[in-house]
């Protein structure tokens, strides 16, 4: 073979490579698609499912949400609740485990206008701090629930908790109402979850409080109580024990107790008949 024409003919090949190279249209780069979360994809818990935006409003006004709360959202999916809440005035958190969530929550917020009270952090619910929240949001299975209720009770008396569907064992809900009605239904969100569920933060009240000379003795479920007021030999139960946040109210024999729990003491008013008179309480030192 003549090394000088087959050295030609492979320069040529190269030169004539080069130039269709140049000359070919450019590929348009590849531009990667927006993550769309899809409903029932798995997560670390639970399966993604959105509420939906009635149902969020509803949630929201059963809580009494204002711009003096903080919110925080625990399993925040696209942040719609942390948004809605924003758009209230509200300080809002989101507490996501998934990062792709978590960026699209923000964006979300960025295009809404209130980045600077909706924010979102990549976190696992079990591992944070939520203790500084007035309102807690959930969409949460009840055997979640359940896991976070001794630290939801811990939680500062008067806490506002609302739960998409899913219950908290015994302890009962205080307000339970639907979004929708008989029939409601809404493809987004599988229309099966419309009912929203809200849990005051009771304080906590068992143990003995004095009474100038009496005592009154009680034992706490959530936010009833029972219990009786003892004074010498004398014991009159206690009924319609309740507890809204710190604020208490019970009946001993014709008299009606109401009251504001503030840690170790309860001050209020004794109503009986006409007669209208303050009333303190100290827990005693043993039951701190």
């Amino acid at each position: 073979m003549n090394w000088k024409l087959h050295t030609t003919t492979r320069l040529l090949a190269i030169i004539l490579a080069v130039a269709f190279a140049a000359t070919a249209p450019a590929q348009p780069p590849q531009v990667q698609k927006p993550y769309e979360p899809s409903v029932g994809q798995p997560g670390k818990d639970v399966v993604w499912v959105p509420t939906s935006n009635e149902l969020v409003d509803k949630m929201l006004d059963m809580a009494k949400v204002t711009a003096e709360d903080y919110l925080i959202d625990l399993g925040s999916g696209d942040g719609r609740t942390v948004i809605a809440a924003a758009k209230k005035g509200a300080r809002a958190l989101g507490i996501e485990f998934n990062p792709d969530m978590v960026e699209l929550s923000k964006a979300s917020a960025a295009k809404e206008g209130v980045s600077e009270k909706a924010t979102f952090i990549k976190a696992d619910i079990f591992e944070s701090d939520f203790s500084q929240a007035t309102v807690i949001t959930m969409f949460l299975l009840p055997n979640i629930n359940l896991q976070l209720r001794p630290k939801i009770l811990d939680l500062k008396p008067g806490t506002r908790i609302v739960s998409n569907t899913f219950t908290m064992g015994d302890w009962n809900a205080d307000e339970t109402s639907n979004a929708g009605g008989e029939g409601y239904s809404d493809e987004d969100s599988y229309g099966a979850f419309h009912t929203a569920l809200l849990w005051i933060v009771p304080a906590k009240v068992a143990g003995t409080w004095q009474i100038d000379k009496e005592e009154l003795v009680l034992t706490q479920t959530f936010q009833t109580f029972e219990g009786s007021l003892r004074s010498g030999g004398r014991s009159i139960p206690i009924s319609n024990g309740r507890l809204r946040g710190s604020q208490i109210s019970f009946t001993a024999g014709d008299s009606e107790y109401t009251g504001t729990v503030n840690d170790t003491k309860i001050q209020g008013t004794i109503k009986k008949g006409s007669e209208t008179i303050p009333w303190t309480a100290t827990l005693r030192p043993a039951d701190k």
